[in-house]
């Protein structure tokens, strides 16, 4: 085992898999860095409706600041939007969270479905990986969604990963996300 050191650098964080948390896992880190009085940016690449994460934040809008960019679920569960419009959601989306990354006011930026957007191909995975590579050395930057392993150099880049891995979940059994547990 390596030496442990302390270390200052900001790391990039991965949380991808199958499984129910990934999202979870980023807003716990994000509750936990504002009670540190860290400032949080957090950009949702797919969610537009109201969630709980969303109403939680309320109460540490001092520390953390919470967007929500883009257009619903893509070519799943009825989405019937252009794939352009999607397109252009995930660019604008985009351009905020690089943005809240170079701003030098955050030392945590969550990017929330950014790798399901990349997957979809509504963002090209070149501009993530530029991104990431360019990213100020003392932000942590959380990337969450399903299938990072098949993006090309992404896992080669972070310094965690984390896979959600489903053993058993409601959905399967036909139950629908629940407020409060689910969103």
């Amino acid at each position: 085992m390596a030496k442990l050191t302390a270390s200052r650098k900001g790391l990039v964080i991965i949380y991808t898999g199958e499984g129910k948390g990934k999202t979870t896992a980023a807003i716990g880190l994000a509750v936990r860095a504002a009670g540190y009085k860290r400032r949080v940016a957090i950009v949702q690449f797919v969610k537009t409706w109201f969630t709980g994460e969303k109403a939680g934040f309320e109460g540490l809008a001092d520390y953390v600041e919470f967007t929500q960019a883009g257009k619903g679920f893509y070519q799943i569960l009825g989405d019937k939007l252009p794939p352009e419009e999607h397109r252009r959601a995930a660019a604008a989306a985009f351009e905020l969270a690089k943005q809240k990354v170079e701003s030098n006011q955050y030392g945590v930026v969550i990017l929330d479905e950014i790798i399901g957007t990349v997957v979809g191909g509504l963002l090209p995975l070149e501009t993530l990986l530029a991104l990431i590579d360019r990213k100020p050395e003392d932000v942590d930057l959380v990337l969450t969604g399903r299938h990072a392993d098949t993006l090309p150099g992404l896992i080669d880049r972070a310094d965690l990963v984390t896979e959600m891995v489903k053993v058993k979940h409601p959905y399967d059994m036909g139950v629908i996300a629940r407020k409060s547990i689910d969103y």
